[in-house]
């Protein structure tokens, strides 16, 4: 009978490269997978590493297009944003990761995969509760929650001393003094050096974007067109540019956020397992985009649609920050969201300006502003006699509440 097959979600770094020889210690026949969400690796190199340390596939997968077109637009049709602040950048790349894992897993025929997400954080989460969804009788192999395998390496210092021991590379001395997380849509840095909240991040952590005081010292405009929701097009006024293909599109956005200072977050979030963390958060294309898309929104969408998918947002983010990417109540809300986005088509303009996003006008075919009804000069079919009665109908019940505060106040002073 040959080996159980597991298909280990791989890196390169020092943790899944231990985890993948401590698999084939284990007796597994280890399959890696690697996911190019848009971070910058060196892909070759890693799956080279990979079958030196014993895998006996590799899969190098280019996820970045449908990150863009299928996850981030999705996000974006909800201004989805995580505690006011966040855009969700980690978990919005972890549902694509953990879908094509399991895709892997049935191509090969296993039901085993493997992760190396801690048992602290919300990857864990996420990557398995998409596990679960896609594939409910899988089996998951999450060494930081492994007995065994927490016995084995109670640190930093016995994972290096285990890959010495079985001729695995490490690049130990390099090592950040906090952790990162990167993909198409943001960087994140949190933990070690960042572990104080009052303390400032230092300058030197930054690297998806340059400071505000290095960002140049004019405006940079953009028109950004919409179709149903979904940006369609980008176009640079200042020198021309124009682009429409959704992965271009975006990567030119992180490039001119970058060089603009556009996206710096720095909080303190509540993780799902009820930690709170620091998070430094670097989103440059995101930013922008989201910015544009609710201004166009601003024209284009109704009142009472516009005040209902904003009541129902946070709990939208919640449910990606959470890993319920592909729940039942995740598809509702979807479905909620893709109804409010029709009609909003059209272009918006930002200036970009050492960090700032400034309106710079807004136009659709569909809009719903009727420059002579919001007129301060000219009626526009208005009627004020009309507010009249409005208002009164609207008061009688406020009316009513003052009354019955009045003669309680009283009633208690007898």
């Amino acid at each position: 009978m040959g080996k159980e097959k597991v298909i280990l979600a791989y890196s390169g770094g020092l943790d899944t490269s231990v985890i993948l020889k401590w698999l084939v210690n284990k007796g597994f026949d280890v399959i890696a997978y690697v996911a190019n969400v848009g971070q910058v690796e060196d892909f070759d190199a890693i799956e080279k590493k990979a079958i030196a340390t014993g895998a006996s596939k590799v899969y190098v997968e280019d996820l970045r297009r449908d990150l863009v077109t299928d996850y981030i637009f999705q996000a974006l049709k909800a201004n989805a944003t995580y505690e006011g602040k966040y855009l969700l950048g980690t978990s919005i790349a972890r549902p694509i990761i953990a879908k094509r894992h399991i895709e892997i897993a049935q191509k090969e025929g296993t039901k085993y995969v493997a992760h190396g997400a801690t048992g602290k954080g919300n990857d864990q989460v996420r990557f398995e509760l998409g596990y679960y969804a896609l594939m409910p009788d899988v089996k998951i192999i999450a060494p930081w929650k492994d007995p065994e395998w927490l016995a084995e390496f109670e640190g930093r210092s016995h994972m290096i001393a285990y890959a010495e021991k079985y001729g695995i590379p490490v690049k130990a001395s390099t090592k950040k003094p906090y952790s990162e997380d990167e993909n198409l849509l943001h960087i994140s840095h949190e933990a070690g050096i960042l572990e104080d909240p009052a303390l400032r991040c230092p300058d030197e952590v930054f690297s998806h974007t340059v400071s505000p005081k290095d960002a140049p010292d004019q405006e940079t405009v953009l028109a950004i067109d919409f179709v149903d929701g979904v940006p369609v097009k980008v176009l640079n006024e200042n020198d021309g540019t124009e682009i429409t293909d959704p992965l271009e599109m975006f990567l030119y956005l992180n490039k001119v956020g970058h060089d603009n200072a556009v996206g710096r977050i720095d909080m303190v979030e509540n993780r799902y397992v009820g930690i709170k963390s620091r998070g430094v958060y670097e989103t440059p294309g995101g930013t922008i985009l989201w910015f544009v898309h609710r201004d166009l929104e601003g024209i284009c969408m109704d009142k009472e649609v516009m005040h209902l998918r904003d009541m129902l947002m946070p709990k939208y983010a919640e449910l990606i920050y959470n890993g319920y990417w592909f729940s039942p109540e995740f598809d509702f809300l979807t479905s909620a969201f893709e109804k409010s986005q029709e009609l909003i088509t059209g272009t918006a303009k930002v200036a970009i300006y050492k960090g700032n996003l400034i309106g710079a006008g807004v136009s659709s075919p569909y809009s719903l502003y009727n420059e002579a009804l919001g007129s301060m000069e000219v009626s526009g079919g208005y009627q004020p006699v009309d507010c009249k009665g409005f208002i009164n109908i609207n008061g009688i019940r406020l009316q009513a509440h003052h009354y019955w505060l009045k003669a309680k106040a009283l009633d208690e002073k007898k």
